[in-house]
């Protein structure tokens, strides 16, 4: 079974960057790589809850998984225990028969002297995905993450 695993702390404690993987204007913020923008579709952040969110490559020679640009995949959400995990189910919406299946992502947040440790697996890749490019794409929206949460805690009011 093809995996990735990625870990990334954020200088901010667990409730906001719980927050921010479960709300949709920041999950179009952050959860896209380098050289792709971000469109939501659905977005339904409770259990079973449905999202579709489809990525388009900047660069018109960068090849799409759904399409000639573009990436788009659907799921729900699996389990969400409150500031703690966030677990989904993914697939692509493609027809390359190498792309097709059911993958799952989880979100582990631990708390971590300063902020939070995110352990982030993607489990179950398609034989079609990299998970050297996967890992990649992983890290470069983790960096993202962290940093939507870290300005939302420094523009935080004192308490």
């Amino acid at each position: 079974m093809n995996s990735t695993r990625v870990e990334w702390f954020v200088s901010a404690p667990r409730p906001n960057v719980f927050r921010a993987l479960l709300d949709a204007r920041s999950v179009r913020t952050w959860m896209v790589p380098d050289g792709m923008t971000s469109r939501i579709h659905e977005f339904d952040p409770r259990v079973g809850g449905r999202f579709r969110i489809s990525l388009s490559y900047d660069i018109p020679t960068a090849a799409g998984k759904t399409s000639a640009h573009t990436d788009t995949f659907h799921g729900h959400f699996v389990r969400l225990v409150p500031d703690t995990e966030v677990v989904q189910s993914v697939e692509f919406e493609t027809e390359n028969p190498e792309l097709c299946g059911e993958m799952t992502i989880t979100y582990l947040l631990q708390s971590e002297r300063g902020g939070t440790r995110v352990i982030a697996r993607h489990e179950n890749l398609p034989p079609g995905l990299s998970p050297d490019d996967n890992e990649i794409g992983f890290r470069m929206s983790l960096a993202k993450l962290a940093d939507l949460a870290e300005r939302e805690e420094a523009d935080a009011p004192p308490s």
